[in-house]
């Protein structure tokens, strides 16, 4: 496979994936950043239960 082929064959891919816009139907952007928010914050607060010798 020579690297002007595999050029092409990427671009050709690149310009199919454009149309989808790469995100599942069912994700939503708010929903996933407040999921991860919480986590973080539920495992900063884990965190500070556990160093009380400070």
């Amino acid at each position: 496979m020579s690297f002007p082929s595999t050029a092409a064959q990427l671009v050709t891919l690149a310009a199919e994936g454009g149309e989808h816009g790469g995100n599942h139907e069912s994700l939503n952007p708010y929903v996933t950043g407040g999921a991860a928010l919480l986590i973080l914050l539920l495992l900063l607060w884990i965190t500070t239960r556990f160093n009380r010798d400070r």
